[in-house]
């Protein structure tokens, strides 16, 4: 049940790190607890519609921004349309989300000001940041040695992910995104594809500088699914070593892994894609020093497997004022 507004000033700032739609199923769950909640999202993406508006119109891809001021819109309605796609006709595959940024991008002359006055005009719970302003591109290292550029390819290559950089590398983040990491009280990576929507973030220079010097908890959310390619045969052990190789070794605070038990039904369907359950190999997971472990049952699983929004962010506040308690 949600918060009273009148209640919303006592609650804690957070800060959601990731992309796809893990961070819009967190973010779903959040805005029913405060509304000093603010997403920064990765801009890496360059398949499907955010790649072809990419590509046409040199504009930041607009997928995962939309996504997540969908989940923060206090609108059904609006939620459904922002993520309405197209399946006929010259705009056959994108969602009119896309489209509405696309529009607003010209309208206002760059995109993050399309992003700022989206905030604005949709009457979103929260506000929705680009992690940086400039577009880049993922390079995926193998163990083979060979390398693959571009988002939508790393998960497809099949090959284990040794070392992620991003082009350039020197990109700077807004400083919105910098003053909103070193306010937070709170902040939450993932859930999401491991390589491509979280990592990413944390390869911009002033982002993870943000997070050394914030006084914020800082926890990561494993994701419930391996992605067939991009983290086949991940433990959430290896999520974890994986977030703290591409960062720095005291970065988490805590870890959050979910032991639901999944329908043989689903496991069955998920399995034929190549996507089975991240194990939560707590021994390993142990070995983390400085880095609380929590393991609670965090899945839904009617058609699909994800985090059940509203039960993952009562385990994260929970876990937040756990914290806090220790810090005062």
């Amino acid at each position: 049940m949600a918060l009273f507004p009148r209640l919303f000033r006592r609650s804690p700032s957070i800060v959601a790190i990731g992309g796809g739609t893990g961070a819009s199923g967190l973010l779903r769950g959040l805005k029913e607890h405060t509304d000093k909640l603010t997403a920064i999202v990765t801009v890496a993406d360059d398949g499907g519609s955010s790649g072809r508006f990419r590509k046409e119109f040199g504009m930041l891809p607009p997928g995962d921004i939309r996504s997540c001021l969908a989940a923060l819109s206090e609108s059904p309605l609006l939620e459904k349309l922002l993520q309405h796609r197209f399946d006929e006709g010259e705009l056959k595959g994108h969602a009119f989300g896309n489209i509405f940024l696309a529009a607003l991008t010209q309208v206002t002359g760059d995109f993050a000001s399309a992003v700022k006055e989206a905030n604005r005009v949709l009457s979103v719970r929260g506000r929705v940041l680009p992690a940086t302003n400039v577009k880049i591109s993922l390079v995926a290292e193998h163990a083979d040695g060979t390398k693959t550029t571009g988002e939508s390819l790393v998960g497809k290559v099949e090959k284990p992910v040794t070392r992620l950089s991003i082009r350039p590398s020197d990109v700077k983040a807004a400083p919105e995104v910098v003053d909103a990491i070193l306010g937070a009280d709170l902040v939450v990576l993932g859930p999401g594809s491991l390589y491509t929507s979280v990592i990413p973030n944390l390869l911009i220079g002033d982002v993870l500088e943000a997070l050394r010097n914030s006084h914020a908890v800082v926890g990561y959310v494993c994701n419930v699914m391996t992605q067939r390619g991009e983290t086949s045969g991940f433990s959430a052990s290896r999520h974890v070593r994986a977030i703290l190789e591409h960062s720095t070794h005291d970065l988490l605070d805590f870890v959050l892994v979910s032991t639901s038990s999944i329908p043989a039904k689903l496991l069955a369907t998920y399995a034929a894609e190549g996507s089975v359950p991240v194990a939560a190999d707590m021994a390993e997971l142990s070995k983390f020093a400085g880095v609380r472990i929590i393991a609670a049952e965090l899945a839904a699983t009617d058609n699909l497997v994800r985090h059940d929004s509203a039960r993952l962010a009562e385990v994260l506040l929970d876990t937040y004022r756990e914290f806090s308690k220790v810090r005062s």
